[in-house]
């Protein structure tokens, strides 16, 4: 369920959205952007793919005030920084995602920016507030905090466990809306 009056096309690409896949009237979608299905683009989230592309894999969220964006391309860097974004991974409030590539089952805590090509393996937790520098990769299985980051400790059977209940909790949430 999505309004068009926010969704925008940009030099010739158009968002394109699955269907069963949740946008809420406040939220922003331009350009080069492909969302996968039971994804939730949540209140005020802005998601700009307008000189590159963004790719956003099926079950993830992507809550309140959150803005993604890429790098553009240029001779010295022909692939510029595209936005990859797996399955069934959580980007809290406020987070600032640039141009960097999120593997499945992540979670990203609030206020939280992640910056060109920085990579999150598979089932990494990124504490709230945190700054991923460029070029940073996250190992999978582990808690990452600070600005910038750095790995704290390995997670717990439940803190894994949560990444799938979290993709689940936000799909029966904007079913509750009515989609």
């Amino acid at each position: 369920m999505h309004s068009t009056s926010n969704i925008t096309p940009h030099h010739g690409s158009s968002p394109e959205i699955a269907a069963g896949t949740f946008v809420h009237h406040s939220a922003q979608i331009i350009g080069e952007v492909s969302i996968a299905e039971h994804c939730s683009i949540w209140c005020n989230a802005v998601i700009r793919g307008d000189v590159n592309s963004i790719n956003i894999g099926s079950g993830t969220n992507i809550q309140d005030l959150s803005m993604l964006h890429v790098s553009h391309k240029t001779p010295q860097n022909p692939e510029g920084a595209p936005l990859i974004i797996g399955s069934r991974v959580t980007i809290g409030h406020s987070v600032i995602l640039h141009g960097c590539t999120i593997h499945d089952e992540c979670l990203v805590g609030m206020g939280s920016i992640i910056m060109d090509k920085a990579v999150l393996e598979p089932q990494v937790l990124v504490g709230a507030g945190s700054l991923v520098p460029e070029g940073k990769v996250l190992q999978s299985g582990y808690l990452y905090l600070g600005r910038p980051v750095k790995q704290l400790r390995a997670l717990t059977a439940d803190e894994i466990a949560y990444f799938n209940y979290s993709a689940e909790h936000y799909i029966k949430l904007y079913k509750s809306y009515g989609v």
